[in-house]
């Protein structure tokens, strides 16, 4: 197939275009280059059949079709990242979303948005289920992402219902591994990098809140399980369900990484959800698929790509 992806560039978006390649499609990748990072497809760019495109998809898009994928990955996604653009991280989401959309109509492609966890903003229920509606606050300061993330789904299903363009959304819990941007300000990289710089490693508040991590191997998989599936209606969680406490999570990656480096907690982060845990039975029934690299093996992996490719801070 002819396939676009969007934030192609990023960390998610980088491998994602790997696999597509890999498998044998031809594959257009969209980035701006804000937080994504050239050097993470320059592997892939000699290859026939890849092509870049450095553009922002909020603008009008400098592609031709056809396409028979669309995945709409584009989108600021660390807290540093959407926190110093929260109107780019709006655009992306509203008039990016929307110029995707068209663009599938137009081709009849399939078109998958990668949404968020976030969208359930600080949960009270747990494990989070798709038919969970959130607990999201419209103006704190992690709105703009959430709220760009909520509205690109429900325009990705007004497409779906009224144009009768096949519709995918997947909300992604939080995922990790090799190519994250070393100051992108997600946890994992920010422990590692403290970690293997020998500073202390900064746990916000207490320690006690708890995220569940997805290694990228496995992620993209979800996500191209999910692109090729038919008949699947509506939101799907993907991520890991293995919980842990963020200050379980800094000892384990000091552990891994043979260091003695301390842990130092600072003050919280404001409007940080205290608990997140995906409820994944959708994508186990529907796509035959779960998390299979255990946090283990992951954080090792991750922790020798930064001592081999990234100097610590």
């Amino acid at each position: 197939m002819r396939v676009l992806v969007t934030g192609g560039a990023g960390f998610l978006g980088s491998h994602l275009c790997d696999r597509l390649v890999a498998d044998g499609h031809r594959v257009v990748c969209v980035d701006n280059l804000s937080t994504g990072r050239r050097r993470n497809v320059a592997h892939l760019e000699p290859r026939e059949g890849f092509t870049f495109v450095e553009a922002d998809v909020a603008e009008p898009l400098p592609v031709d079709g056809p396409f028979e994928a669309v995945y709409h990955l584009a989108s600021p996604v660390s807290t540093t990242d959407h926190f110093a653009r929260p109107i780019a991280t709006l655009r992306t989401g509203a008039e990016g979303t929307r110029r995707c959309l068209d663009l599938a109509a137009a081709c009849g492609a399939t078109f998958l948005l990668a949404s968020t966890s976030e969208v359930y903003g600080d949960p009270e229920v747990h494990p989070q289920v798709e038919t969970y509606p959130g607990r999201v606050d419209p103006v704190g300061p992690r709105s703009a992402y959430n709220e760009a993330k909520r509205f690109a789904e429900a325009l990705t299903m007004a497409y779906g219902r009224e144009r009768g363009v096949e519709v995918h959304i997947a909300r992604i819990f939080n995922t990790y591994g090799p190519r994250m941007r070393p100051d992108d300000g997600r946890v994992i990289v920010n422990f590692i990098i403290q970690t293997l710089a020998g500073q202390p490693v900064t746990v916000h508040g207490d320690g006690k809140q708890t995220r569940s991590f997805c290694y990228v191997s496995d992620m993209v998989e979800a996500l191209v399980r999910l692109a090729g599936a038919d008949g699947v209606e509506g939101p799907v969680n993907l991520g890991n369900p293995e919980e842990v406490t963020m200050a379980d999570l800094a000892r384990e990656v000091v552990r891994l990484a043979g260091s003695s480096s301390p842990i130092a907690h600072v003050p919280p982060r404001e409007d940080d959800p205290r608990r997140r845990r995906p409820d994944v039975e959708r994508a186990r029934r529907l796509l035959g698929w779960e998390a299979r690299v255990s946090r283990g093996e992951g954080l090792a992996a991750t922790i020798d790509y930064y001592r081999r490719e990234e100097p610590p801070r």
